[in-house]
């Protein structure tokens, strides 16, 4: 528990966390179950595509006003579509295979500084932090348990009712959190999950991920942040600053 002395002076109260892809690696837990027969070149393609059609999957269904769905039911549909793009892979992908592909979402390990970050976010400065993260809850529990990583509270599209970045996900996260969009930071390796932050008032902290916003313009995304990082190591010292 913070003592008083380690409340943070100014505004910042709490710091906001995309999951997969800034806090965990989730390529690695991926790769590991493609069938062997692949090339290690071709399982990291087939890996970055199949999340670049998660997300457009996502974007679709809150353009067309859909509410969250089981993320293993869009991972399942998402790797059924990306075998038909890829029908020469499509024998090796068994349905014992697809469905270890699947679960492996729910085990995935943290990059290696970001224990530390939070660490030092908790205790050093006293500020809470949240998960706010597409997907379920079930899934945010299972991965908090495999990467070892401890936050305050798990927010999920599934609980909050609708995906990042429409407005009404994060007012109903400040809803929750009783807290002003002034007093909070978002950090992400996503820069759609920032540009909706921003847009409610929060601040943002881009992680620069090499496994995530591979479409992106990093130029661009460093110029429309409060903060611009590689890595979490500095982290506590940046959210310091605004």
């Amino acid at each position: 528990m913070s003592t008083p002395s380690t409340i943070p002076k100014g505004q910042i109260k709490a710091v906001l966390f995309d999951f997969m892809g800034t806090c965990l690696d989730w390529h690695s837990s991926i790769l590991s179950i493609l069938p062997s027969a692949l090339s290690d070149e071709t399982k990291s393609n087939f890996a970055l595509e199949w999340r670049q059609t998660y997300f457009d999957a996502n974007t679709a269904r809150i353009q067309n006003g859909e509410l969250p769905e089981d993320i293993d039911i869009t991972h399942r549909r998402t790797l059924l579509d990306m075998l038909d793009r890829h029908p020469d892979m499509k024998p090796l992908f068994t349905h014992e295979v697809q469905e270890k592909a699947i679960a492996a979402w729910h085990r995935q390990k943290a990059w290696p500084e970001v224990s530390e970050a939070l660490r030092k976010l908790k205790e050093e400065h006293g500020w809470e932090i949240y998960v706010h993260a597409n997907g379920t809850t079930r899934l945010q529990l299972d991965i908090v348990r495999s990467s070892g990583l401890r936050f305050d509270m798990l927010f999920s599209s599934q609980l909050l009712g609708f995906y990042k970045p429409a407005p009404e996900n994060y007012h109903r996260a400040l809803e929750l959190l009783k807290l002003r969009p002034e007093e909070c930071v978002t950090v992400a390796a996503h820069t759609s999950d920032l540009k909706g932050a921003k847009a409610v008032g929060m601040k943002t902290v881009y992680v620069r991920r090499w496994t995530d916003d591979i479409r992106e313009d990093q130029e661009a995304i460093r110029r429309e942040n409060d903060a611009y990082l590689e890595d979490m190591r500095e982290l506590n010292k940046v959210i310091s600053k605004l």
